[in-house]
């Protein structure tokens, strides 16, 4: 069986949870808190020497790890995956897009908020983040006012790696009211055969 460590509330271990539910894989969960600094551990390090969660461990052994790597690996030869080559690359687009203008600044203004004390270090950040935050968001609304899903106009995993922390981007004080694409969107990914919520095993 597939092991998955994990820690709850982590938008990029919800994607691979997500998935593999809506796959209908088994898989065990392996919690590790972060907080506690429980992936840093000598044993850990050993199965991810980046000290982060999601990993996944598979049957042989083999420890894979990056949220969308995961997604990507899981979803070959799936409906979330199409065999169009173009298709597979706008995938990557939007995944690598996801990482690099969405994650670091509505996950981790997210991150901040919930967890630990507010320093002035901290809020300076989160001034920071905030319109680069929004900003990605507007993009992500404008290709959504015309589309269905990311890519092909059907659900990928394109769509569950921006799902992930565009959810529960109000809990890193991102105001969604704004943006209807992407409310749309949010609801069309939550009536999906399988889907989960975050704080869901």
């Amino acid at each position: 069986m597939l092991k998955l460590h994990d820690y709850l509330s982590s938008g990029n271990g919800y994607k691979v949870r997500l998935l593999l539910t809506q796959l209908g894989i088994p898989f065990e969960r392996i919690e590790h808190d972060i907080l506690q600094g429980e992936t840093r551990t000598p044993d850990f390090l050993k199965i991810n020497p980046n000290g982060r969660i999601p990993v996944l461990e598979l049957e042989d052994g083999t420890c894979l790890s990056e949220s969308n790597a995961i997604l990507f690996y899981l979803a070959e030869g799936t409906a979330f995956l199409p065999d169009h080559h173009l298709a597979r690359a706008q995938i990557l687009q939007w995944m690598f897009f996801e990482q690099y203008s969405h994650e670091p600044n509505i996950a981790t203004s997210r991150f901040w908020l919930m967890h630990g004390e507010l320093t002035d270090e901290r809020r300076a950040g989160l001034e920071q983040k905030r319109p680069l935050g929004y900003a990605a968001l507007e993009v992500m609304e404008q290709h959504l006012a015309q589309r269905t899903f990311f890519v092909s106009e059907r659900y990928t995993i394109a769509d569950i790696a921006l799902y992930a922390y565009t959810h529960v981007a109000h809990e890193g004080g991102f105001e969604l009211g704004r943006f209807e694409a992407i409310k749309v969107w949010l609801d069309r990914i939550r009536v999906q055969p399988g889907h989960i919520s975050i704080l869901q095993t």
